[in-house]
């Protein structure tokens, strides 16, 4: 089942359409990406998706160009938003989001704006990643970090953790929860519950299917761990969030 995980999960980490819920989930999974730091995952979307003049945009200009620059002021705001909402400084989001549109201001040439976005979506998302590795002082905690990162749709232990950072388990485990405050376990679980929300929300994944692709022991188990951390079920809280995926779909925001 490893490696139907691994695909289940990338699919998840990299698909950009084709969602039964609604046709703009990709746009809401995209800016869900930044916000979580998930650097290969928005190089992916970028290469794969630039960003050009597309069927679905509304037109707000009759010049091409001045078309291009409305769509990106629009997504350097809903970046704003999207990273301000993941823990990003009001001020430092708000005044990245102005550079970008003064920038994009001044250029004469279509090419230059796709660029333009490219670079303002990594910013973005390099500042999302490094925020959660702010207070990590030891390289082996933030190796740890970004091994978690990566490997949510499989089961981590702390044995896996010490080989990598090529430590004794105990004193990982020691330093581990002295720069996060939790223990590995309990990090590890978190993140992988913070993915199941966004995948709840922006998939069509079924609370089984999303607790195979993370790897829990068992649906069970995942919906008593679900509800003890987060308050419901994964299907009422599907049930309760699913509004919010509206939010600015009739702007036609582009990504």
């Amino acid at each position: 089942m490893s490696i139907q995980n691994d695909l289940a999960y990338q699919e998840f980490t990299q698909r950009e359409s084709g969602f039964v819920r609604a046709p703009y989930n990709p746009e809401l999974e995209f800016y869900a990406k930044i916000k979580s730091g998930d650097m290969e995952a928005v190089k992916e979307h970028c290469n794969s998706h630039p960003f050009v003049l597309e069927d679905g945009w509304g037109r707000l200009s009759k010049n091409r160009l001045q078309n291009m620059k409305y769509h990106f002021t629009i997504t350097a705001a809903m970046l704003a938003r999207y990273c301000i909402e993941g823990g990003l400084e009001l001020s430092v989001s708000y005044a990245l989001s102005d550079f970008y549109v003064q920038k994009v201001d001044e250029v004469t040439k279509e090419s230059d704006i796709t660029a333009m976005h490219f670079l303002m979506c990594l910013d973005y998302t390099k500042r999302m990643k490094n925020m959660r590795k702010k207070k990590i002082q030891s390289r082996p905690v933030a190796q740890c970090i970004d091994y978690i990162y990566d490997h949510l749709h499989t089961r981590i232990t702390v044995t896996d953790l010490a080989k990598l950072t090529k430590l004794n388990p105990n004193y990982l485990s020691r330093i581990f929860k002295k720069e996060t405050g939790v223990s590995i376990s309990s990090y590890i679980r978190s993140q992988k519950l913070i993915t199941a929300q966004n995948m709840l929300i922006y998939s069509d994944y079924s609370p089984a299917e999303i607790a195979q692709i993370l790897a829990f022991p068992s649906q069970s188990y995942f919906t008593e761990i679900f509800h003890k951390i987060v308050g419901v079920t994964p299907l009422k809280y599907r049930n309760q969030n699913l509004h919010s995926t509206q939010i600015g779909h009739s702007m036609g925001e582009p990504v």
